[in-house]
């Protein structure tokens, strides 16, 4: 039984983009687990997190560039589909930190870098893996939002807003393309122990993540695994009524 559940994606090719460390890089693995071929796109190495996956007696592979680079992006996506076959999981994860300021001193570039790594970029991705998803037997897309969407926190306007453009995004699709067998659905992580984790809550005033372990439910702040379990269930069989849902990842804080 529980080498069928390991093989629940056997047969299909997830792309999931910022996978070079934290969150994407436990989704790699999760999915990989899980029997499907993995694709990266990172403008980091990853060749360590494909390696890992590799080790398996999984099949991996590391494709270098930035998400944003919208006229590059087709070459790379021609070049996964006929490296690795139609893509059918499509996990739209990169993504870059705002710098803390209040709108008043925040600079206009940095809120258009923000909405074309978190928004634009996943638009894009999405519309050149749709027409591979559709020969498959089923396709998925996830969004990896944050619970920034809900606690609003000041200072934090070109996160925040990136964030909700996504989700309006996925929200739109997932009523375009359920008529292709596209699942369209949004993860919603809250504080997870990360780098963009440890970061942020050094700004807080936290030197150590986890200090902030005692005030967070179940006692611990959430880690990158939690977040690749839920993409995992969301992209099985066991979700294949799921369409359009946001699911915030943060242990109901």
């Amino acid at each position: 039984m529980v080498e069928m559940v390991k093989q629940e994606l056997a047969g299909r090719v997830a792309l999931i983009t910022g996978a070079s460390r934290g969150i994407g890089a436990a989704i790699a693995a999760a999915l990989s687990d899980a029997g499907a071929d993995i694709a990266i796109i990172d403008k980091s190495d990853a060749s360590d997190v494909v390696d890992a996956i590799v080790a398996k007696g999984r099949c991996a592979r590391f494709y270098m560039a930035s998400v944003d680079d919208f006229d590059g992006m087709p070459a790379i996506i021609d070049r996964i589909v006929k490296d690795l076959g139609p893509i059918s999981i499509l996990v739209n994860n990169a993504g870059v930190s705002s710098r803390g300021n209040p709108v008043l001193h925040t600079d206009a570039a940095e809120v258009e870098l923000l909405l074309r790594i978190h928004a634009m970029a996943p638009h894009r991705l999405s519309q050149l893996v749709i027409p591979s998803m559709r020969i498959c037997s089923r396709g998925d897309i996830i969004m990896i939002s944050s619970a920034a969407t809900k606690t609003q926190r000041p200072n934090t306007a070109p996160y925040t807003m990136a964030k909700a453009a996504v989700e309006a995004l996925a929200a739109v699709m997932a009523k375009e393309v359920h008529k292709y067998g596209i699942h369209v659905n949004i993860v919603a992580p809250g504080l997870t122990d990360t780098r963009m984790g440890q970061n942020l809550s050094k700004a807080w005033g936290v030197e150590d993540i986890s200090e902030l372990n005692a005030t967070s439910p179940f006692g611990r702040v959430s880690r990158p695994e939690d977040v690749a379990d839920v993409v995992r269930f969301l992209v099985s069989d066991a979700a294949s009524y799921v369409n359009g849902q946001r699911i915030y990842l943060d242990g109901g804080a």
